[in-house]
């Protein structure tokens, strides 16, 4: 198997239809969420989330810069100070210009660090992540980080659905 070959197909695909939705969301939806259930992101929150959904955390993997204060040590932290806050305390973009400039550098980093990695590290370097000590293949964990950002993908593909926006099962994909 050819990681980098499979992992950039990945992240190039996954990225532009990500775009593709961006495009279909506009500044007056920001402070949308559905209407029922509990502790739902808002439309800023969730855009802020799919900016860095792939790209920060794969810098984790590649670095081992978590993103943490100076001092901390990830491997320290228990497992339920690695989980994200409730929703009412996540952070937002404040628009939609701001979410695309933000998705287009966290592809540029998950590209950039793919890079830097050799396919033997890919397919041999053990990694385990701060909120799963299992260890896997930097390769599979990096693809891991692609499949976070698609589900957060989907979910904006639904947010946008529930607000009438004209999306289908194409703009999904990216097509």
């Amino acid at each position: 198997m050819n990681w980098k070959e499979l992992l950039a197909k990945e992240i190039e695909s996954t990225y532009a239809a990500a775009e593709g939705l961006l495009d279909l969301a506009d500044d007056e939806m920001l402070q949308w969420k559905p209407a029922t259930g509990s502790n739902w992101m808002t439309s800023a929150q969730l855009l802020k989330h799919v900016t860095n959904a792939c790209g920060e955390s794969m810098r984790g993997f590649v670095t081992g810069d978590w993103g943490l204060p100076e001092g901390v040590d990830v491997n320290s932290l228990p497992p339920e100070e690695m989980m994200l806050p409730p929703a009412e305390k996540m952070p937002a973009v404040g628009s939609i210009a701001e979410a695309k400039q933000m998705l287009d550098e966290d592809k540029q980093l998950a590209l950039s660090l793919l890079s830097e990695c050799s396919e033997e590290e890919l397919s041999t370097k053990q990694t385990t992540a701060p909120w799963d000590p299992t260890e896997m293949i930097l390769g599979h964990r990096l693809l891991q980080m692609v499949d976070h950002l698609k589900v957060h993908k989907a979910q904006l593909f639904y947010y946008l659905k529930l607000q009438d926006k004209p999306v289908n099962t194409g703009n999904l994909w990216g097509m």
